[in-house]
């Protein structure tokens, strides 16, 4: 079954609660979203261990409830 965008934020928010959170579901079918994301959390790390804190914040529903997930991540200016 997909995921809902609300469930795909409340999953991160838990993770990084002090995160800005913005999921577009790209084509309308629950299974294909955008994620931007920009929390202090990521500061001093790479674009891959930003992405990954974020595939453990879906705990395992990446490739599974959740077909795709464009991430773009950030830290706060």
């Amino acid at each position: 079954m997909p995921m809902s965008a609300g469930e795909i934020e409340a999953l991160i928010r838990v993770a990084l609660p002090d995160a800005h959170v913005r999921i577009e579901d790209l084509r309308g079918d629950g299974d294909h979203y955008a994620a931007y994301i920009v929390s202090e959390s990521f500061r001093g790390l790479n674009r891959v261990k930003q992405h990954q804190m974020v595939y453990a914040a879906l705990k395992g529903r990446m490739g599974n409830e959740l077909h795709a997930l464009a991430l773009q991540t950030s830290v706060p200016e």
